[in-house]
C-alpha cells in the first residue's frame, strides 16, 4: 500500500476570509501542495483578494476571487457555486472568516454583539451546510473551521468572540458525526497568539509583546505560516482517519 502524502493534487479548496493573515497564508499552502483554490472576503474592492487570486495563479493552480459575506445565505450559496463552476468540485473547504473584537464584557450593544458572533458562528455553520451537499454526493470531502483557543479559555475582553469560537468547536463536533459516514471528516484548528493584523495593535507594544512570548514555552508568538501548516495536514491524506477533533496551535502555552 503506497503512504499518504501531503499532496493535494487534483483538488479543489475554498477558503473564507482570506484576502490576508492565516487565510491567505492557508490558500496559498494549499496551491502550494497542489490544489486549485477559490479566494473569498467580504472586502474584494481593495485589490488584495484579487492579489492573492494572482499569487496561487503564480504557482500554477486555478483560481478565482469571490466577494463573499459568510453571514448571509445568499452570497454562501453563490460562492459554493462559483467554485464548482470553476472546479467541477469542492474537496477542501476552510472557514477561517473572522471579524476582530475587544470590547469589555459589560459594554457590549446588541448590534456587536450580532456582528461578530454571525460572522464566526453563523458564517461556520452557513458555509458548512451549504458546501455538504455537493462533498455528500461525491462520498469525500474536507472542511476545516479556524477556531481559537479563546473558544476554550473563554475571554472577559472578547466575550462574544470567544463563544463564537467555542460554538465553532461544537459545530466541529456535530458536522464531524453527521458527515462523516458520507466520506466527509471535519476538523478545527484553535490558535492562541499569531502575527495579524487582527492583534496588531497588542503586538506593536514591546512589553506586551515580550509579555506573552514570556507565557509560551515555545517562546515565540505564531506566524500565518504555522497554521497554515496544520491546516494543510488535515487537509491531506495523512490526516485521513482524523475526525472531529480539535488542533490546539498556542506553542504550549499551558492556559491556552
Amino acid at each position: 500500500m503506497k503512504n499518504p502524502s501531503l499532496s493535494l493534487s487534483g483538488q479543489a479548496a475554498v477558503i473564507t476570509g482570506s484576502r490576508r493573515g492565516i487565510g491567505m497564508a492557508i490558500a496559498l499552502a494549499l496551491a502550494e501542495a497542489g490544489a486549485d483554490v477559490a479566494v473569498s472576503d467580504i472586502v474584494a474592492d481593495d485589490g488584495q483578494l484579487a492579489a492573492v487570486a494572482e499569487q496561487i495563479k503564480k504557482l500554477g493552480r486555478h483560481s478565482i476571487a469571490v466577494r463573499a459575506d459568510v453571514t448571509v445565505k445568499k452570497d454562501v450559496q453563490g460562492l459554493v457555486q462559483k467554485a464548482l463552476a470553476e472546479f467541477g468540485r469542492i474537496d477542501i473547504w476552510v472557514n477561517n472568516a473572522g471579524v476582530p473584537n475587544v470590547i469589555p464584557i459589560l459594554d457590549y450593544t446588541e448590534e456587536q454583539w450580532d456582528k461578530i458572533v454571525d460572522t464566526h458562528l453563523k458564517g461556520c455553520f452557513l458555509c458548512s451546510q451549504a458546501v455538504a451537499p455537493a462533498m455528500m454526493q461525491r462520498k469525500t470531502g474536507n472542511i476545516i473551521n479556524i477556531s481559537s483557543v479563546a473558544g476554550l479559555s473563554g475571554s472577559p475582553g472578547s466575550a462574544a468572540y470567544a463563544s463564537a469560537k467555542a460554538g465553532i468547536l461544537s459545530l466541529t463536533r456535530t458536522f464531524s458525526q453527521a458527515l462523516g459516514p458520507h466520506g466527509i471528516r471535519v476538523n478545527a484548528i484553535a490558535p492562541g497568539f499569531v502575527n495579524t493584523d487582527m492583534v496588531k495593535d497588542i503586538l506593536s507594544r514591546p512589553e506586551r509583546l515580550k509579555e506573552i512570548e514570556g507565557r509560551i514555552p515555545l517562546g515565540r508568538i505564531a506566524q500565518p505560516a504555522d497554521i497554515a501548516n496544520i491546516a494543510l495536514f488535515l487537509a491531506s491524506p495523512l490526516a485521513g482517519y482524523v475526525t472531529g477533533q480539535t488542533i490546539v496551535a498556542n506553542g504550549g502555552r499551558p492556559e491556552y
